[in-house]
């Protein structure tokens, strides 16, 4: 390996960012892999203190110089030819520049490698052998070219001198030329005699400088001629002129002129070239053979060629003529016909006219470097250079005609991506020549910011009883960064739901599209809201990442009926007991009911349904039930109103009860509630100007509406009266008729609304010996009353066959009237024995020591035939004695007396007493009651005619 040798130069600038240029040499045909210079040794970077040290070519156009990217270390790539490289160039050098980054900073280096020349070309002649004719009367020192030997290379290695073979005759002198290049003369030192030799070969030897020398040679044959007596002569033997490169062809060169005193065709002359002239002359100058004006051919460049040297011989037309020479050398002039030219190397490109730099580089960093140059000379060929486009960037000069982009800040992508700017170079010609080049400066992307969510918080709501699956609400999430780095994808992060899972068995998310869906149905009941955050990551690396905070709010859904919470219900239905003096506005009861939904769901309003007496209202809003009126109800009377509850939701939903008001002996408290009443109805009514019309108008027709009713009623109820007096027993006053078609099993809507002067009549027990509609009851003197409010036992039971021992419930959750050993589930329309029917326990009393009165038991109407056995049945609970009843021992068959002082505890079956002798009378008061039905009839007719003719 040859020794090599280096030095560096100072800093091109004061400047934190520097470039320093650094030479070496190398011999042309070294080895590929000979050594040449080792940048970190020379730059005093140790790669050991930073792993991160690498050193890479800004530009690399060959592969003639490699370099080791760890330190720096340059070695020959390929065997170089210095002739090739740089032909005939004095100085061969090869440059190229190397960013270094060491210690987070890029160092620019400017490398310089001279190629030095070998001896590895030996001069040779462009012809092996030349003929030279002389005449033999040539003055002395006559002067003759030679051919110009070639030798490819430079400096000491160059032709250095010109020999010829021994002779007495002739010497050789060499001269250089304006381009370096040596050249070599034939002088004639002793004259010619032709008659004495008329032929002379002549070894002409070329040598260079090198060692070992090297030469080549050529063989010169010279024919010695008969004598011109004068040969031409030139004016001058040597010029010099000077022409412009911008000349046009045609242009005149110089013009030549010699002269020959010969007479006639020995003294006329004609001018040309000398043979053997280089091509490059002939190419751009031609002569004229008459005149010696030389003119432009072709075009000329100053910068291709500086100057050309003309050998121009003159001859004279008459036998054997001896021609002469002259040297015209012609220096070209620059003219500033060359715009300056710009090469842009970028630290880091994929495509021409573009650079790429990290967004993390520091400020002051390399980004490309700009090289200008200008073919001209002198002031034409001195450039200045300037930079336009973003303050962001400036030129820093870094060798000779070199410049370097540096950043003047930190750079950020996301607020400036792209960077377009505009280097200017322009000369001092006149006039000046300017090269504009825009180029770009592309900013490469960091992760360095996190996706950011479009809210901090999203409110999504979710209606209860969703769809597992369906869909929620999109997060979006923005990443300012690019490509892999500004991709985002979401994620759930992890947390527990209310009920202490996985928020992941609740609501998933896509992690492209960040579409939020449920997998669980909600119920509102049991979660009305649930929190989670949904996190968003970039494909950076490192990733950055950002988290929303999501807040699910349950819509609640009508999903839940409303229920009654007070009274209490069995069965769908309660039993309330009421006075039977209660007076108009007496608060009956207030019910209660709740709605499990919410807001709008679960506002109530309370509704009375069904009411055939038309005794209650209702306020909507707080579910009291009221008396329109007094009441008027004998004791034991049921009186039974069908309320309902309904939700407010656009399609509400609702529950009915079934409320039987008792009526009971217990007179009203003197502080009793009292509801003053607005109006008949339970609905608030707001009259205005059309109400107060239509019920103006319709006020006629109520009138006469309500004379019939009152005519149809007080003859519905006079011929009751009589029906009742007819029946009688035993001299009792008139009982009112059972409506078999009534929805109650106890009494039906006529049943027992009386007037408050009637008095209360014992109960009686139905004559199962009648076979048709009208019944006949007992006296119900001998039970004892029971005490009730205990549970749902009744005081009486009834069975449905004449063996029956004992009464059972069928146990299926039936209501007190709708047993399924009773006949109410619709065999009451069957023929069949029917029983009585008393009141259910804890139907009548208010308090625990409340007894009931005797009382009408409304019983079904069932054909039965005379003498037909009836079983009795008794309640478990103890009976004991009322002030208002007869405390008579119930006696059986036997004519056994019940003990009082415990429960009943057996059934007893006897035969109830035939009572035909009733059938008789019945009969004819059957007629009179058909008469009387007759006149009622016609009245009745007579009364919806006039309604209709009104």
């Amino acid at each position: 390996m040859k020794i090599y040798w280096s030095f560096f130069m100072v800093f091109c600038m004061t400047s934190s960012v520097f470039c320093t240029t650094t030479k070496y040499f190398t011999f042309e045909e070294d080895a590929p892999g000979t050594e040449i210079g080792n940048l970190s040794q020379d730059l005093k970077i140790d790669p050991s203190e930073d792993p991160e040290t690498s050193f890479k070519f800004i530009q690399t156009s060959n592969s003639i110089i490699d370099m080791r990217q760890m330190d720096g270390l340059l070695t020959v790539g390929e065997v170089i030819d210095r002739e090739k490289l740089c032909q005939r160039s004095p100085q061969c050098l090869i440059t190229f520049d190397v960013v270094a980054f060491s210690k987070e900073k890029f160092q620019l280096i400017h490398v310089e490698i001279e190629v030095k020349d070998i001896n590895d070309h030996s001069p040779q002649f462009t012809r092996n052998e030349t003929h030279l004719d002389i005449s033999e009367d040539a003055p002395l020192n006559s002067r003759f070219p030679l051919d110009v030997a070639v030798d490819h290379d430079v400096g000491d290695n160059y032709i250095q001198s010109y020999h010829i073979s021994h002779n007495s005759h002739f010497v050789v002198e060499v001269s250089t030329r304006e381009d370096g290049e040596k050249s070599a003369e034939l002088v004639l030192i002793k004259s010619l005699d032709r008659e004495t030799e008329d032929f002379y070969t002549i070894e002409v030897t070329a040598t260079d400088g090198g060692a070992p020398q090297k030469s080549g040679s050529t063989t010169l044959y010279i024919r010695v001629l008969d004598f011109n007596d004068n040969s031409p002569t030139f004016e001058h033997s040597s010029l010099k002129v000077e022409l412009s490169e911008d000349s046009p062809i045609g242009s005149r060169v110089l013009k030549v002129h010699a002269f020959d005193p010969d007479a006639g065709i020995n003294g006329e002359i004609v001018y040309g070239f000398v043979e053997g002239s280089p091509s490059e002359v002939t190419r751009v100058f031609q002569i004229d053979l008459i005149s010696g004006e030389v003119t432009l051919k072709d075009i000329v460049d100053y910068e291709t060629k500086k100057s050309y040297e003309l050998h121009i011989q003159a001859s004279d037309l008459g036998a054997n003529s001896v021609s002469s020479t002259c040297r015209a050398i012609v220096d070209i002039i620059d003219v500033n016909d060359n715009a300056p030219e710009i090469i842009i190397k970028p630290m880091t490109s994929t495509s021409d006219g573009v650079a790429f730099i990290t967004e993390a580089a520091a400020e002051e960093s390399f980004v490309a470097l700009i090289s200008t140059s200008d073919k001209d000379s002198g002031p034409n060929g001195y450039v200045r250079t300037s930079l336009e486009g973003h303050e962001h960037f400036k030129l820093q000069q870094a060798y000779s005609d070199t410049f370097m982009i540096i950043t003047t800040t930190t750079l950020d992508r996301e607020s400036i991506s792209e960077y377009n700017l505009t280097v200017i170079s322009e000369d001092l010609g006149t006039p000046p020549f300017k090269t504009v080049k825009h180029y770009t400066i592309r900013i490469t992307d960091e992760n360095d910011n996190p996706p950011l969510f479009s809210k901090s918080i999203y409110d999504v709501s979710v209606i209860e009883n969703n769809i597992p699956g369906s869909y929620m609400t999109t997060v979006v999430a923005r990443d300012l960064d690019a490509g892999k780095n500004g991709k985002v994808s979401y994620s759930l992060v992890e947390s527990k739901a209310p009920d202490g899972s996985s928020i992941s068995t609740f609501v998933s998310v896509d992690p492209h599209s960040g579409s939020l869906y449920t997998l669980r149905s909600f119920d509102f009941e049991t979660l009305k809201d649930v929190q989670f955050s949904v996190k968003a990551t970039d494909k950076g690396f490192p990733s950055l990442s950002s988290t929303t905070l999501i807040q699910v709010r349950v819509v609640d859904d009508n999903d839940n009926f409303p229920y009654f919470t007070y009274p209490v219900l069995r069965n769908n239905s309660a039993e309330i007991p009421i006075p039977m003096n209660a007076n108009t506005g007496y608060l009956a009861l207030k019910v209660a009911a709740k709605d499990e939904d919410s807001g709008i769901n679960s506002e109530l309003n309370y509704h009375i349904l069904e009411d055939e007496a038309k005794l209650f209202s209702i306020d909507k809003n707080t579910g009291e039930i009221i008396l329109k009126r007094k009441l008027t109800a004998s004791c034991g009377e049921i009186l039974q109103i069908y309320v309902s509850v309904v939700d407010g939701a656009r399609e509400p939903l609702s529950s009915s009860a079934n409320i039987r008001f008792i009526v009971t002996d217990t007179g009203a408290q003197e502080d009793q509630i009292v509801v003053l009443l607005r109006a008949e109805d339970d609905e608030t009514f707001e009259f205005d100007l059309w109400s107060i019309l239509v019920i103006s108008f319709a006020g006629g027709c109520v009138l006469l509406l309500t004379a019939i009713i009152i005519l149809t009623v007080s003859c519905t109820i006079k011929r009751r009266r009589r029906s009742f007096g007819r029946d009688a027993l035993y001299g009792w006053s008139p009982l009112s008729k059972n409506n078999p078609a009534g929805p109650s099993i106890y009494s039906g809507p006529n049943g027992f609304l009386r007037s408050e002067g009637d008095s209360m009549q014992p109960c009686l027990y139905e004559d199962k010996s009648l076979s048709f509609e009208e019944k006949l009851f007992l006296p119900c003197k001998p039970f004892e009353q029971t005490f009730l409010w205990q549970d749902e036992k009744y005081c009486l039971q009834r069975s449905g066959t004449t063996d029956q021992l004992s009464v059972k419930d069928s146990g299926k959750g039936d209501s007190d009237f709708n047993d399924s050993d009773s006949d109410s589930s619709g065999g009451a329309q069957k023929p069949g024995l029917t029983t009585f029917q008393p009141l259910a326990r804890g139907s009548f009393c208010s308090s625990s020591d409340w007894k009931i009165k005797p009382c009408v038991i409304q019983t079904r109407n069932l054909h039965a035939p005379p003498g037909s056995s009836y079983t009795l049945g008794f309640s478990r609970t103890p009976l004991y004695s009322h002030s208002h009843c007869s405390s008579h021992m119930w006696r059986d068959g036997a004519g056994g007396t019940l003990n009082t002082q415990r429960p009943l505890q057996t059934f007893r079956s006897g035969t109830l007493p035939s009572y035909t002798a009733h059938q008789m009378r019945r009969a004819v008061m059957e007629i009179q009651e058909q008469n009387e039905d007759l006149q009622d009839t016609l009245m009745i007719n007579a009364a919806a005619e006039v309604a209709t003719t009104f």
